[in-house]
């Protein structure tokens, strides 16, 4: 299918780009970016007046429940959320029944999203067998089957000799490690953020300590080893400062947060509301404050949304027993552009955050419109307002924290690979 997208204005920080040109995509590929570019009769014309055309945006931590968990999400469902979200590109975590550990899981998730999926999916598999923290799995047929990175996401690997073997093992065959970084035994039974509002509705409190050491640890362990490290999910003020100060020692350490990390508190769990029920958990305004200027100085390389979908039964219950989690990837570009409305980022750092940081940092090998380049495209509208519904939002699992409220921009179309994906 050939494409050409008119009159936007085009924000490609791989070429220090930012001008209002056209994209034309010839046989799946950019073919040229210009002004007054024209194209064959027949060929569809997307007007983008008013609109940024951008480097197709690139999820690097999502749930999409498949296989084994599919009454939540599966491809099809999580791959058109993607498209609808302006994501051209999702990286899905190991966390399945079966576990993505072997040859065999991963290709499946490839195979299918080939060819029933939106947008590309990319496995990440898991740093031990079964996520159980005990044996490293075999992170070179992993890679060799497609997966970009490994992490036992959803657990820490608590065996600090098998983490730092595990990181030299994946350095030397070229892939990342991603950690989720918590210290489980200050968990314990924790529900929530501990401060104010978990003792004021009685629930135990996960203290942000947990998150902190887990993230001193393997920023220590990248250091000594000179190997990288990627952590999932930032939360907390500590692990900022950590990262940030690894990182002007030379620590080979990036990093990751989610949409509601820098727009909610703690206090969204007032209510009992398990929307505002997730791991990391939602902490206090001083986190907030440090998570945006984290984004601001560039100790936050990349946002993700961390896309966890869950049925309603499993969140319609009491706070205790719900499990962690929300959906995010059709809410995280109206709420990530808020940060260039607050003047946090701007439109360039946004669109490097949201896309080429994390194709840098798993060796995607995308977020570009240079001309020869796969046409994996976003355009987005700023201005657009919409209310977030449950009965309009294509992901199985509707557990959202901002189901009724309004948000403003979205993707008004999404091409992956030169096809036109989706169309608001």
């Amino acid at each position: 299918m050939d494409l050409l997208i008119k009159n936007g204005r085009v924000i490609d920080p791989s070429q220090k780009l930012d001008d209002t040109l056209d994209v034309l995509v010839e046989n799946g590929l950019i073919k040229a970016v210009g002004k007054g570019l024209s194209a064959p009769a027949g060929v569809e014309t997307i007007d983008a007046a008013g609109s940024y055309v951008v480097p197709g945006l690139i999820d690097m931590h999502v749930h999409l429940r498949d296989p084994g968990l599919e009454y939540k999400e599966d491809i099809i469902s999580g791959t058109k959320a993607a498209v609808a979200g302006g994501f051209t590109s999702v990286c899905c975590m190991p966390n399945t029944k079966p576990v993505i550990d072997n040859k065999t899981v991963a290709s499946y998730i490839i195979n299918k999203a080939k060819s029933e999926g939106f947008c590309n999916v990319f496995p990440v598999g898991s740093i031990t067998y079964g996520l159980s923290g005990d044996h490293m799995a075999e992170m070179g047929e992993l890679k060799e089957s497609g997966c970009v990175a490994v992490s036992d996401d959803g657990k820490p690997v608590g065996n600090s000799e098998l983490m730092m073997r595990s990181m030299q093992y994946a350095a030397g065959i070229g892939i990342m490690v991603i950690s989720h970084a918590e210290e489980l035994e200050l968990v314990g039974e924790g529900a929530m953020n501990e401060g104010f509002t978990s003792t004021e509705l009685g629930l135990k409190g996960i203290p942000c300590v947990a998150e902190d050491i887990a993230t001193a640890r393997e920023t220590m362990l990248a250091e000594y080893t000179g190997t990288p490290i990627h952590i999932a999910h930032v939360s907390t003020k500590g692990a900022v400062r950590i990262i940030r100060e690894a990182k002007a020692r030379g620590v080979k350490v990036t990093c990751e947060t989610a949409p509601h990390y820098f727009t909610l508190t703690d206090a969204a769990v007032r209510g009992y509301n398990t929307n505002a029920k997730m791991n990391p958990p939602l902490r206090e305004s001083a986190d907030v404050s440090a998570i945006k200027e984290g984004l601001r100085d560039g100790t936050i390389d990349a946002i993700a949304t961390d896309h966890a979908p869950h049925h309603q039964d499993e969140k319609d219950v009491e706070f205790t027993a719900a499990m962690n989690g929300i959906i995010g990837l059709e809410t995280s570009l109206p709420l990530s552009l808020g940060l260039v409305d607050e003047g946090v980022l701007t439109l360039n750092q946004l669109i490097e955050k949201m896309s080429c940081n994390p194709s840098n940092i798993l060796g995607l090998n995308r977020a570009t419109l240079a001309a020869g380049s796969v046409a994996d495209i976003t355009v987005i509208d700023p201005k657009i307002e919409w209310v977030v519904e449950a009965d309009k939002l294509a992901s199985k699992s509707k557990n959202s924290p901002w189901l009724g409220q309004k948000v403003k921009g979205a993707a008004v179309a999404t091409v992956v690979g030169g096809k036109l994906m989706y169309k608001r």
